[in-house]
């Protein structure tokens, strides 16, 4: 095994039967990892001005306010009276204040400040400055929004830096289509999948026709074994091909500040645990978006970005863009579903990795470490 292979050097044991199907290791995970992580909630340009929105993050419910001046502030979806919600349904209407629906306290929307308390009338002791509404933390990254219900949350990382995609115009790109789709599976159970390609050449036929080394069962040439040449570096897609659509042509005008080898990779993808994968090609980028229902339902939002000129072509149908990806996600989402169903077996206790299933490894790790530091 060579120095820069990611291959294992051994095979370690998966997480236990409990991670997939537990409802108590399940809510300890919305408190320990989906609260307190950094959590992708959409693009900025899809959440109006002047509107707030509900967003879930783990266990707690949150209200992401995009302020009329077009700044960003977000609370705890709760009153600071009797804990009465303040948000039920996204795109309700915002001004300057929020205003409980309950008993009509009411706060600053862009600090949380609480400036009145309805019909009530409060006694001395009552310090109005310690009853602000609670914030989240929130983040901006080209054009996403993050939010972090952490009192001090760590910077926001991916698994390549975040300046990986500085030479596509990330702010300016317009969400042209959007497809939603809900799994019978645990969210881990998706990310695992997401994080290896052995299963590649049995379930992704279309796939590993335009991305050949895929067919291997693997996700790139450094996954080179004891023994066996390593591919020549090269396109990563298919002679001929230039992005991932039906054809394999670009779906409009590749973008200009690419490198000549972005555009030979074909694909960049950047992965923000737990929420979220960005992949962007030469013509368009696309994200995919998790969000835990249950022990064994996940639901997945996949969005398609474009330049704005791209969906000014005459005739342009972002949906004929987004039929290939749609096809590996359903088949993604069909092994995912069966996986889950294996695991649901009272005969399953934990499984083992093979050396191909580093990036699986690194997850369970970070699952594990987020868990602990939680305790």
């Amino acid at each position: 095994m060579t120095d820069t292979s990611p291959l294992l050097d051994h095979c370690p044991e998966t997480l236990p039967a409990a991670a997939y199907r537990d409802p108590d290791w399940f809510a300890r995970e919305l408190g320990a990892i989906w609260r307190m992580s950094w959590v992708c909630v959409g693009r900025l340009a899809d959440i109006p001005k002047g509107q707030m929105h509900r967003v879930q993050l783990g266990d707690a419910s949150v209200i992401l306010c995009h302020q009329p001046d077009g700044t960003l502030s977000a609370f705890h979806n709760l009153c600071r009276h009797r804990g009465a919600e303040l948000c039920a349904q996204d795109g309700q209407a915002l001004g300057k204040l929020i205003t409980c629906p309950y008993h009509a306290w009411s706060y600053a929307a862009a600090d949380g400040r609480l400036l009145a308390t309805g019909h009530a009338q409060p006694t001395a002791d009552f310090d109005r400055a310690d009853h602000a509404l609670l914030p989240v933390a929130h983040r901006l990254w080209n054009g996403f929004v993050f939010l972090s219900a952490a009192k001090d949350p760590s910077p926001l990382t991916a698994d390549i830096p975040l300046t990986s995609l500085d030479n596509w115009p990330m702010d300016d790109l317009v969400t042209g289509h959007i497809w939603q789709s809900d799994l019978d599976c645990n969210w881990k159970v998706f990310w695992e999948n997401y994080s290896e390609c052995l299963h590649c050449p049995g379930i992704h036929p279309e796939l590993c026709d335009l991305v050949p080394i895929y067919g291997k069962g693997i996700m790139g040439p450094n996954e080179t074994r004891p023994g066996e040449d390593r591919p020549d570096p090269g396109p990563n897609l298919r002679p001929g091909a230039e992005s991932w659509t039906m054809s394999g042509a670009l779906c409009g005008p590749a973008f200009p500040n690419l490198t000549d080898a972005q555009r030979q990779a074909g694909y960049t993808f950047m992965t923000f645990w737990p929420s979220a994968f960005v992949v962007a090609h030469q013509d368009y980028v696309r994200s995919v978006r998790l969000q835990p229902l249950s022990p064994t339902r996940t639901r997945l939002t996949a969005e398609w970005h474009f330049a704005p000129e791209t969906l000014a072509q005459p005739g342009f149908d972002p949906a004929e863009v987004a039929a290939f990806a749609k096809i590996v996600l359903t088949q993604d989402g069909t092994a995912c579903e069966m996986n889950q169903r294996g695991l649901a077996s009272p005969a399953y206790v934990r499984g083992r990795l093979m050396p191909e299933e580093y990036e699986i490894h690194h997850f369970h790790t970070w699952v594990l470490s987020r868990m602990e530091l939680a305790q």
